[in-house]
């Protein structure tokens, strides 16, 4: 295997040269470098990222931890496209990412920054982080850059990458009243996530403006999963029948509620309107067709990548980026023709 001796040698320069020549320092001659990354090419070279890392102090690597990676997540998908948006970011600019799974008994044991040093990352993306994460504290106190996902928390080394959710679940309930429902329920998702405090004050806000009632007993937590989102409508539509629409912060919770108009014998959306957030894959295929809030998961990661990176490389002009959302109606809200 050839090593940075062998490429001296050729050269016929020090293995100091060499060195500063490949890893980009300035005060070597550009005809000197030019030189020694040809006999380099020319020699197969191939170098121990390791070890530059070892003596940059960088590795180049980015981490992206998720928390919450279960079988029931796999339904969803979301962490699937961020990853693919992080990781086609991360290889047009020569880096390599890690991905590591947490849960709170392994937050426990390890700390952010302990993670992150043994893993010899440069920075981490974090997604699926609750607010009352033990974590969260921890990246803000912590020098290790971190861009976070659907939180928004900055500071010199944090930033974060969301869309507006308030907006976002106005779209969705104003599309609701626009079909002419008045009695409109939510699904949300758990208290200790971002995106449900903002998707229902977006959900409050827009009955408000409508002139419409918020009732509080109408608006049911269904902890971002199918089947909790099932039996919460259920109950609701048993006790209030006089529902005509469901806003749901997650796609994979109205599908549960489908299930539940289905289960009472009503029909979607004669009966009962559905809309869900997210924009799935799974939404496009459901039974009606699911009307929903789209989100670009996949931009999500890329620009969380090219954030985070920008960061560590001293070229951030924000720690902050905003995605627009947008509106797909389907079957679920509007009775496709046919």
């Amino acid at each position: 295997m050839t090593t940075i001796k062998d490429i001296a040698k050729a050269a016929g320069v020090s293995i100091t040269t060499v060195s500063r020549a490949l890893n980009g320092y300035s005060d070597v001659n550009e005809k000197t470098r030019q030189k020694i990354m040809d006999i380099a090419k020319q020699l197969n070279y191939s170098p121990n990222t390791l070890a530059r890392g070892l003596v940059m102090n960088k590795s180049k690597t980015i981490g992206l931890l998720v928390s919450g990676l279960t079988r029931e997540s796999a339904k969803d998908n979301f962490t699937f496209e961020v990853l693919a948006g992080v990781n086609e970011y991360v290889s047009e600019v020569d880096y390599d990412m890690v991905l590591f799974s947490t849960t709170s008994t392994k937050q426990r044991e390890k700390t952010y920054t302990q993670l992150c040093r043994e893993r010899r990352v440069d920075g981490a993306i974090l997604q699926g982080i609750r607010t009352d994460d033990p974590y969260l504290h921890e990246v803000v106190e912590s020098e290790i850059p971190c861009v976070l996902i659907d939180i928004p928390i900055e500071s010199k080394t944090v930033g974060y990458v969301t869309t507006d959710n308030v907006l976002g679940a106005k779209k969705a309930v104003r599309h609701l009243i626009e079909l002419g429902h008045k009695r409109i329920a939510m699904i949300n998702g758990y208290e200790y996530a971002f995106v449900s405090e903002q998707r229902v004050k977006g959900f409050k806000e827009a009955l408000i403006e409508a002139g419409l009632p918020v009732r509080e007993y109408w608006i049911a937590n269904g902890a971002f999963r199918e089947e909790i989102a099932e039996r919460e409508a259920l109950r609701l539509l048993q006790q209030y029948p006089e529902i005509t629409a469901f806003f749901c912060a997650s796609d994979l919770m109205a599908l549960g509620v489908i299930k539940a108009v289905k289960q009472l014998g009503k029909r979607v959306p004669d009966d009962v309107a559905v809309i869900g957030y997210d924009d799935i894959i799974l939404a496009s295929y459901s039974s009606p067709a699911l009307s929903t809030i789209a989100q670009d998961k996949f931009a999500m990661g890329y620009e969380a990548a090219k954030l985070l990176i920008d960061m560590l490389e001293g070229n951030a002009q924000s720690h902050v980026k905003i995605l627009e959302t947008e509106l797909k109606i389907r079957g679920s809200t509007v009775k496709e023709d046919g």
